[in-house]
């Protein structure tokens, strides 16, 4: 039996803070905002500690979504009548040809809604609780907050386009303008400084600029400017390349260290040496041997990419994408299943399409037993995989017409193995493990927002061991007012580069909380204790943020091409499309596009 969960998270919380119960239609995606760009995004055992002497803050009344439905219905028309709507989720007709999804991450929500909206009847086949993946909810000392990813870049309108026709197009926000900051080791000490702001994933735009100088030194920034006068070789383009080694070649290892290396682990959970440049910062090298330099080059995109921020929001946070996606879903008629493991596929015995067989039911039933509401998500399907093996019954089922694969890379490539043996090859090396603290705090000296909006953490430093620090009421708005004065949200990422730090991960969750109080006042400058928590929780992903290692574009064409050997079959999801809900929901659409009908 192949269990698919897709990226769900394991939860701990303090008993101050409310239980971490998933908020219906809550959890892919991967968080594309910095400065701690996490699932995300981005992935359990609970905790008994006592986490403050404080008592808690009172819960917070939930404003109700503002949801401008008039306001997307006329932009449907106006999309009608110029031949560019959008595909709607309608009701279907009862001997439609049948479509299964297998995945309720994000990616599998926005393909079991293209697919309604091209007239199948479809089934969603989620094997945890809840959907949507990395871009969830949970509670913390009354407030409802993103328990993955929290924003989406803005290099595309792909996300934004299908928040607008779900009717959330007028909640999308924008962060508060402080900006992230660095913590770096700097002259033989760790400081904290601004991140320079004309760069792309760290690289400067302007080598000699004063940030960039303080950050990488005189020496630094000096073998940095030489980009600007070392001609750019044809060769640039040839072969594969890594983006540690573009930058390296061109602006020198100070610059890699401490300005590329911060931001790409912070975003990525990845060496800059293991990354595909193609895959993520497409057309990068084109653009050097255009420009001929890498601070020119990146500077010509920063100025080509859309004027305002380069990642957003959505007010209440980007989980209501999910309960949005879900609740439209609904109303066309999908058929959504959690807890609902698929063991296998394989070709129909007999003409075209696939064949599906289910876990026992008796498995999915038990998960909803009340007395296994606080397991984690290890020991319930630890436990669910026994009563399975222990059901007299055999595995139901299915025969679909259409049938698409939304779960991460390496399930994905145990069930695909079960059409074609081909796919073993392509099996990909399991993403980098993530665990998200969450603090909620009343500590008013934080209310100027001293380090901007967080701060992104070199790999270099010897005193912090998390990787990413999110202000979140100082990044967002909104959040700031339902928190109120004096009360701040805070949130660090762990999964850190260097061996000492990214054992941090697999800590408990006092140890973890204890860390995160620790970096918090290292990186703010400012001591947060235990006497001011109201309340925290710590989120778990694992394998959570696939690595674009270098190759990438290859292996990706390799394993579509033996997918469309295989009509009505399509693999979805960000172990393909890349980190971030913009890869994410733009690649779905596009392969689904293509294929429904």
């Amino acid at each position: 039996m192949v269990p698919h969960v897709e990226e769900q998270p394991r939860r701990g919380s303090a008993n101050e803070a409310a239980p971490a119960q998933p908020i219906s239609g809550g959890q892919d995606g991967s968080g594309d905002g910095s400065p701690a760009a996490t699932p995300p995004t981005t992935d359990h055992a609970p905790d008994t500690t006592q986490a403050a002497a404080t008592e808690p803050a009172p819960a917070k009344a939930k404003r109700a979504p503002v949801a401008s439905n008039a306001a997307a219905h006329a932009l449907r028309l106006l999309h009608r009548a110029r031949g560019t709507e959008a595909p709607q989720p309608s009701a279907t007709a009862p001997d439609a040809p049948l479509a299964l999804v297998i995945g309720g991450g994000i990616s599998g929500l926005v393909a079991a809604r293209e697919l309604a909206a091209s007239g199948h009847r479809v089934q969603l086949h989620e094997a945890g609780p809840v959907f949507g993946g990395c871009v969830g909810a949970h509670e913390v000392a009354g407030l409802v907050l993103d328990a993955g990813a929290e924003s989406f870049a803005t290099r595309s309108t792909a996300v934004a386009d299908l928040l607008r026709e779900l009717g959330l197009g007028d909640d999308i926000v924008t962060p508060e303008p402080g900006g992230a900051w660095l913590y770096l080791r700097r002259g033989g000490e760790n400081v904290a400084q601004p991140l320079p702001a004309t760069g792309i994933l760290g690289i400067p735009g302007d080598p000699w600029a004063d940030e960039v100088r303080r950050a990488v030194g005189r020496t630094g920034a000096l073998r940095a400017a030489a980009d600007l006068i070392t001609p750019v070789s044809k060769k640039i383009l040839e072969g594969e390349m890594s983006l540690g080694a573009l930058v390296r070649s061109r602006m020198g290892s100070a610059v890699l260290e401490n300005l590329v290396t911060p931001v790409v682990s912070g975003v990525h959970s990845a060496d800059p040496d293991t990354l595909d440049v193609d895959a993520i910062a497409p057309g990068l090298r084109a653009s050097v041997l255009k420009h001929g330099s890498l601070a020119r080059a990146v500077a010509a995109m920063r100025a080509a990419a859309p004027a305002g921020s380069a990642v957003a929001s959505l007010s209440g946070g980007m989980n209501r994408l999910t309960s949005a996606l879900v609740a439209d879903l609904k109303a066309a008629g999908v058929q959504l299943h959690a807890n609902s493991q698929v063991a296998g596929i394989a070709p129909p015995a007999a003409g075209t399409g696939f064949r599906i067989e289910l876990a026992p039911q008796a498995a999915a039933d038990a998960s909803k037993d009340a007395r296994h509401e606080k397991e984690s998500r290890h020991e319930r399907h630890g436990r669910l995989a026994k009563e399975a093996a222990a059901e007299a019954g055999q595995p139901r089922e299915l025969v679909a017409d259409r049938l698409v694969v939304a779960t991460g890379g390496e399930t994905a490539v145990d069930l695909l193995c079960g059409i074609d043996a081909a796919f073993a090859s392509h099996r990909p090396a399991p993403g980098a493990g993530i665990s998200l603290v969450t603090l909620v705090i009343d500590k008013p000296e934080l209310d100027d927002a001293p380090r901007g909006t967080g701060l992104l953490v070199a790999p270099t430093v010897d005193d912090v061991g998390a990787k990413a620090l999110t202000h979140a009421t100082a990044k967002w708005h909104w959040l700031g007012d339902e928190s109120g004065p004096g009360s701040h949200v805070l949130r660090l990422s762990y999964g850190r580069l260097n061996d000492v730090a990214s054992a941090l991960v697999n800590a408990d969750d006092a140890s973890l909380r204890n860390a995160a109080l620790k970096d918090a006042s290292v990186l703010l400058g400012i001591e947060v204790t235990a006497g001011d928590l109201l309340g925290f929780d710590v989120v778990r992903y694992s394998g959570a943020l696939p690595f674009a290692t270098t190759g990438h574009a290859r292996r990706v064409a390799a394993i579509r091409e033996l997918a469309s050997a295989h009509p009505g079959l399509d693999v979805v999801g960000a172990w393909l499309a890349g980190t971030g809900l913009a890869s994410v929901v733009a690649d779905t659409r596009k392969r689904l596009r293509i294929t429904a009908s």
